[in-house]
């Protein structure tokens, strides 16, 4: 799913791209989630939401993903 805005410079100063070389998948897929909170907590920040609200927003939406996770249905979506 890929948003299509007409200012996308914007949008390239809230993405940060996570390098691949030398790391381990695992290494690998935890970076690009690391980055991924961090570039969300800057556009939030930068969006006039305080830390408290951001905090909250993110954690929110982290338990709703693990909360939802079913390893039979990721595997056969594979």
């Amino acid at each position: 799913m890929t948003e299509k805005h007409d200012d996308s410079f914007n949008d390239d100063l809230f993405v940060t791209e996570f390098p691949k070389k030398g790391l381990g998948i695992v290494d690998y897929l935890q970076g690009r989630v690391h980055f991924a909170l961090l570039d969300q907590m800057k556009l939030m920040s930068t969006s006039g939401l305080s830390p408290e609200k951001i905090r909250e927003t993110i954690i929110a939406n982290v338990n709703e993903i693990i909360e939802n996770f079913d390893p039979q249905k990721e595997s056969k979506s594979s």
